[in-house]
């Protein structure tokens, strides 16, 4: 991790030199040799990060990371005074910077002698890596043997292949689905990926396949290759002939070590040009190993089979056609107690748990979520220990997988997944246990975070956020992360890391000081801390001096609202914090001293009790985020348009008047917001005349929300509109749903939209919807259309959600063959003319949801619902009399058209209230519902 740290600095240090060199003056030589001495000490930290840790090497690596951290924060100091004296302009400001001038001078030297202060600093921890034998890689004394970085030699992998039978539970499906693949009739080479986190149990799947002995006469030659022990890709190659050789009892010969990779190959071929084959490469970390290694492997149309177990799902998917790839999952709860049971109570006649440690155990169970490995571990200790409740309870208390010597196992194993990630994963990955056990981390949260906190490096023709993706992407392929909802398009939405590998994280951040999560039984927090986690359970936080200095990130879940969190602590003190995030924290008001957080980059104050912001908010100067969505601020500050680094501005309240949540208040935004040059992020803000002139300046905006929006205001907002090219989201929301969206003259809107959402009276349809290729998502809401609105729309090619309100006027919707493809999504809500719903074979192919609520002319299922293989919710809500009746007979034409949907519910409402009714169960049972 203090390579990461080293890094950061680094990168600092590198754009200051570039990009402010004309500002530094005299310091410009301090900082190069600032510069050059955390290269040295990088270069150290490969050798160190290499050795057998002595609490002296680990002693000076965490010098390494205080002293990179207080680099970060002399020139984040510095960078800000320039910053301030750089915006003053006009002769107002010119006078009052001649009276300020003792003061930027005295301002000078301070940074001067920080300057130096930490220069010495810096030599002091690079001359101790001397003593302790340390070399830069190259250096006289390096370790030359280290393998190439394509090869991520990690070790103690080949045992887990030989586990013991009763360890193999719940896998019968996958075994299923691996045999099936292994003996079907393909004749082509295939490759098979069994994909999972460590500890999923993906070798003892693949073992107990290969040694089927159905699999032994079905193939000519097997080989079994650990690849995590081999040393290079010709070793992998060697140790593959002869378990080809040995398994045909044919001499190896006495040159096989010295062959280089080409000769290796040939001999591959040459034995199995002829032979169907099975291989397993077990536990594969490189992405590019298939690559490497492919051609020694013949294409010979005999139904050969290889086979990869992986951590990482670009090792599993990069092989190209002829793959076929199986994510492994957590064992079911049922599964998961009997394996447990199998390790802890094996010496029982009947191997049941005894009823009085039955709560206990499956507590204990439960924090296994799943994970074989933890459960075969844990089983295995608990069964050496006394059946007392007492014993038992003490266990389940303290359980903990990195101190325990019996489960050091499972933390070894995990820990091989962290230690493959390149540092800015590792960030990312550990920031993730700054959440409580078992949250559901938002995707766009979490990526907005990762950029405040600097994590995100640079890529040429890539915006921050979207090379934030990609690493979101990179750990969820590595089975870091676990994606638990996706949206409509399938993209992540939430995630969440397991829990088991969450406490190993927490535990390396404590170690690395990386983060500290506090749950309030320490009275006093002390020492040099970079993130702080506070799970509010109504106790004062205090903060030693040295922590309030040092602290980066304050995250408070208040996880008892009886008890409100107090911000008095929040002082200058704070001045270095890049992150304030007080999401849901019961909190009426913000005090001034938050503007003087100078480094702040990111401010969440979303459902909170604040009523308004401090004055003066412009200097929060390297702000990105500012998130006050669902509190009871009405209007921003006019401070807010002179913030130059603001790129996400999320405001607006979600009205609770109206049935659904299109329509939102909201907030009174500065006209001269336009002055933001870097917004990506707008919504959702009330329309004004000037105001909507202004946004046309945000020609970097993403998504953009506007709300109580009049006819007058549409001239100027198309011509705002059309120079939003980089817009993806576009909501806009009038003031009544009478009032009408003047969109004729939006002659040519941004070309990548994927999001629209437009809520008020419409003339017709506009034009150039049905051109926008890359619309996903369209939301149309009291539109009032006469016209054939599915002529418009049928043929968006990459359409997954249609959500129709008080839109259409006419009687028939009528999907034909081909239409509507990609759509998985149809709400139709409020029709009031629809009478009829006409579906044809081959239309809306991929649909899964279809929603009609309230359309109250409509008083039978749609014709032709029994065409949607796909769907697998019909949801009713408040549907007309008629409609229910026919549903509730339960005749065989009813029961014919929904027989292969999964779920059907009706909501309908009743004296008693809101009532929701099973309709998929009673037809099950063959039953009428009854309300």
């Amino acid at each position: 991790m203090a390579d990461g740290a080293v890094n950061f600095a680094l990168d600092k240090l590198t754009k200051i030199l570039l990009q402010k060199s004309s500002l530094l003056g005299d310091a410009h030589d301090e900082i190069e040799e600032i510069k050059l001495e955390l290269e040295s000490m990088r270069s150290f930290l490969v050798d160190a990060e290499r050795s057998k840790k002595s609490s002296e090497l680990e002693t000076w690596i965490m010098q390494v990371t205080n002293v990179s951290h207080q680099v970060e924060d002399v020139i984040d100091e510095f960078l800000h005074d320039k910053d301030t004296q750089q915006d003053r302009n006009g002769f107002k400001n010119f006078v009052q910077g001649v009276v300020n001038l003792p003061n930027q001078i005295t301002a000078r030297y301070k940074f001067s002698s920080k300057l130096q202060r930490i220069k010495a600093k810096v030599r002091e921890v690079s001359e101790r890596s001397k003593r302790y034998g340390f070399h830069a890689e190259g250096e006289p004394g390096s370790d030359k043997t280290a393998p190439n970085d394509w090869w991520q030699h990690h070790g103690g992998g080949k045992l887990s292949a030989f586990a013991d039978e009763d360890e193999i539970v719940g896998m019968n499906e996958n075994e299923k689905t691996l045999m099936r693949w292994l003996t079907g009739q393909d004749r082509r080479r295939t490759v098979i990926s069994i994909v999972g986190m460590g500890g999923l149990g993906k070798t003892t799947l693949v073992a107990e396949v290969y040694h089927d002995q159905e699999i032994k006469h079905l193939f000519d030659c097997w080989a079994w290759i650990s690849v995590s022990q081999a040393k290079g890709v010709e070793e992998l190659l060697i140790n593959m002939v002869k378990e080809f050789l040995k398994a045909n009892q044919v001499t190896v010969p006495i040159n096989l070590g010295s062959m280089n990779y080409r000769q290796l190959a040939e001999m591959l071929i040459e034995y199995l040009h002829n032979k169907r084959y099975v291989i397993v490469l077990d536990d594969v970390w490189s992405i590019d190993l298939w690559t490497r290694i492919r051609s020694a492997f013949p294409n010979n149309n005999l139904g050969s089979r290889v086979i990869f177990t992986t951590r990482n799902e670009n090792a599993a998917t990069i092989v190209g056609p002829g793959i076929r790839v199986h994510r492994l999952e957590p064992l079911r709860e049922s599964d998961a107690w009997t394996l447990f049971c199998k390790k802890a109570f094996w010496s029982r006649p009947d191997g049941s748990c005894p009823v009085e440690l039955e709560a206990l155990a499956r507590g204990i169970v439960r924090k296994c979520e799943g994970l074989p490995l933890a459960l075969v571990t844990i089983g295995r200790l608990m069964c050496s220990r006394n059946w007392t409740a007492v014993e038992w309870k003490k266990v389940h208390d303290s359980l903990t997988w990195s101190n325990d010597p019996m489960l050091e196992r499972v933390n070894r194993i995990l820990s091989l997944s962290f230690k493959d990630l390149e540092f800015e994963l590792k960030h990312c990955f550990l920031y993730c246990c700054a959440f409580p056990e078992g949250f559901q981390i938002k995707r766009k949260k979490l990526i907005r975070l990762w950029v405040a906190e600097g994590f995100i490096i640079e890529r040429k023709g890539m915006t921050m956020e979207e090379r934030a993706e990609e690493y979101l992407t990179e750990l969820n392929f590595r089975s870091m992360i676990q994606v638990t909802e996706t949206n409509d398009a399938e993209r992540a939405k939430t995630l969440r890391v397991h829990d088991v590998m969450r406490e190993l994280a927490v535990t390396t951040s404590d170690k690395e000081n990386f983060c500290k999560v506090y749950d309030g039984r320490e009275s006093r927090l002390e020492g040099n801390i970079q993130r702080l986690s506070i799970y509010n359970r109504g106790k004062i936080v205090h903060l030693s001096k040295a922590t309030s200095q040092s602290l980066r990130t304050l995250f408070v879940f208040e996880t008892d609202i009886q008890s409100p969190f107090s911000l008095n602590a929040l002082s200058s003190s704070f001045k270095f914090l890049r992150v304030l995030d007080l999401e849901g924290v019961s909190i009426e008001k913000v005090s001034g001293t938050l503007v003087s957080l100078f480094n702040l980059r990111y401010l969440n104050l979303r459902e909170t009790r604040i009523r308004k912001l401090p004055k003066s908010m412009e200097r929060l100067r390297n702000l990105q985020t500012l998130d006050v969505r669902n509190t009871n601020v009405e209007k921003l500050p006019s401070g807010i348009t002179d913030m130059p680094r603001l790129r996400h501005l999320l405001c607006g309240n979600k009205d609770l008047n109206t049935k659904t949540s299109s329509f939102l208040r909201g907030m009174q935004v500065p006209a001269r917001i336009g002055n933001i040059r870097c917004l990506q992020t707008l919504a959702c803000i009330e329309a004004e005349e000037e105001l909507i002139q202004q946004i046309g300046y945000l020609t970097e905006l993403k998504r953009l929300g506007i709300t109580r929006l009049r006819a007058v205001n549409g001239a100027n907002l198309c011509a705002s509109v059309q120079k939003m090219t980089s817009l993806h989201y576009l909501s806009l929301i009038a003031i009544t749903e009478h009032e009408e969206l003047q969109l004729e003259t939006l002659y040519s809107p941004p070309l990548y939209i994927q999001k629209l959402t437009l809520v008020g009276k419409l003339k017709r349809l506009p034009h150039w919807i049905e051109s926008r290729v890359n619309l996903t998502h369209l939301y149309l809401a009291f539109s009032g259309l006469d016209e054939n609105i599915l002529s418009s729309l049928n043929s968006l090619p990459t359409l997954v959600v249609l959500e129709l309100k008080k839109a259409y006027q006419g009687k028939l919707l009528h999907f034909k063959t081909g239409e509507f493809g990609k759509l998985k999504k149809l709400r139709l809500l409020d029709l009031a003319s629809l009478d009829e719903v006409t579906i044809e074979e081959g239309s809306l192919s991929s649909i899964r949801d279809l929603y009609l609520i309230r359309c109250e002319e409509l008083k039978v299922l749609p014709e032709g619902i029994e065409h949607l293989t796909s769907l697998q919710k019909l949801h009713l809500e408040e549907m007309p009399e008629e409609f229910v009746q026919g549903l509730r007979s339960n005749t065989s034409n009813v029961l014919s058209k929904v027989r292969l949907v999964p779920i059907i519910i009706h909501v309908c409402l009743t004296e008693q209230g809101r009532v929701v009714e099973n309709y998929r169960e009673a037809l099950e049972l063959g039953t009428e519902v009854q309300s």
